[in-house]
């Protein structure tokens, strides 16, 4: 259990390479992470329990805040999710229920997720579990998260899917300081080899990859960079 914590615990990223990572505004990650202020009045972070101020963020605040961005376009401010976080939290005894698979992958834990939506009355644009046909079934934005999500065997998310049309592309905390990469190499230092004139052979090569890894490097980033 030590290990699992430890993963979900490690600090990685500043704020600003969590907007860049997962396509955010500029700012978006602080006001979710630690909450802001606006017009004299305080709004609390969604994903940590109190405000810090620090620009650290965790592997598993990062995580969570993977699953918040499949909310965004919803039309109802994110804040909102926080009463149902806060529950969830409590009734799991974790910092991070939604970087386990338990809360969403066991019938257990989409029970609890719906029961708590109910009692917070979350919003049905938030809602990360619905009943259909009387069984507990994910809505879409819960359903690309968690399939964006790799989970270790004691349910900790240890990698995450940045794009599914690149499967060769993985975010790992313990690889490339957390940055996308194939294998261990960051998809950035591939693209810029192939941008200054490297033959993709030859990359390939240099790294011991298969070709098409380095291609799907090269395409990922000509996507999220632009």
């Amino acid at each position: 259990m030590d290990a699992v914590v430890d993963v979900l615990e490690r600090p990685l990223y500043t704020m600003s390479q969590v907007d860049r990572l997962l396509g955010l505004p500029h700012g978006t990650a602080r006001r979710w992470i630690d909450g802001y202020s606006r017009r004299g009045r305080d709004y609390r972070p969604i994903v940590r329990e109190t405000p810090t101020g620090a620009d650290v963020v965790t592997w598993g605040e990062f995580v969570e805040t993977r699953l918040l961005s499949e909310f965004r376009d919803a039309g109802v401010p994110i804040l909102n999710m926080r009463p149902a976080i806060e529950a969830l939290r409590a009734q799991t005894d974790s910092r991070y229920p939604l970087a386990h698979s338990a809360s969403l992958l066991t019938p257990m834990g989409k029970e609890l997720v719906k029961r708590i939506q109910d009692e917070v009355h979350l919003d049905r644009e938030l809602q990360l579990v619905v009943v259909r046909n009387g069984q507990y079934m994910l809505t879409p934005p819960a359903e690309l998260y968690v399939n964006a999500m790799q989970f270790d065997d004691d349910g900790a998310a240890v990698r995450m899917l940045p794009d599914p049309e690149y499967p060769q592309v993985l975010i790992d905390p313990a690889r490339a300081f957390g940055e996308p990469a194939v294998r261990s190499v960051p998809t950035e230092v591939i693209a810029e080899q192939v941008r200054a004139g490297d033959p993709e052979e030859l990359v390939a090569e240099l790294y011991d990859l298969p070709l098409e890894h380095v291609r799907a490097a090269v395409r990922f980033e000509q996507r999220h960079s632009a």
